[in-house]
Formats: structure tokens, C-alpha cells, sequence
């Protein structure tokens, strides 16, 4: 599974191709998947504020650990990444 760019929660300035509306950070056309970012990002993705965001397009899917990850799931730092 791959991710794709969606709305995420403003913390700061939005990254590159989001745009602030309210309290969220809403990508335009060609935006590169983004998370919040806690510690260091996982490979692939770059720092960009408060955010890591993808080096590619179609990154693999990322989600903030919580205890163990799932099944399939490798540990990165405090992000568990799809396989």
C-alpha cells in the first residue's frame, strides 16, 4: 500500500505545495505525501518544518508508533512503515 497526499493538521508553517486553510494544511496539485513529524523522520522523507514529507510520490505507507507495530510493519524511529 502506498500513501498518498492528504489534508493534514497545521502545525506551523504548511509544507511545500500545502496550502493553510483553517486549521489544516490541504496539498494542491503535485504535493508529496506529509506527516507530523515526531523525531527523526523515516528514510524516504525529508524534514520540512514540522513535517516530514516525502521524497517520492507514492511513498510507502507511514503511521506514528504506538507501542508495538503491526504485523508487516517494521519500526523506524516513532513511526512504524508498511513493508
Amino acid at each position: 500500500m502506498t500513501m498518498t497526499a492528504v489534508p493534514i493538521l497545521k502545525n506551523g508553517s504548511c509544507p511545500p505545495y500545502y496550502d493553510h486553510r483553517g486549521n489544516m494544511c490541504v496539498p494542491r496539485p503535485g504535493a508529496k505525501p506529509a506527516i507530523a513529524k515526531n523525531g527523526s523522520c523515516p528514510p524516504g522523507w525529508d524534514q520540512r518544518g514540522n513535517y516530514c514529507v516525502a521524497r517520492v510520490t507514492n511513498p510507502k505507507t507511514v503511521i506514528p508508533k504506538s507501542g508495538s507495530c503491526p504485523p508487516g510493519w517494521d519500526q523506524c524511529g516513532n513511526y512504524c512503515v508498511e513493508r
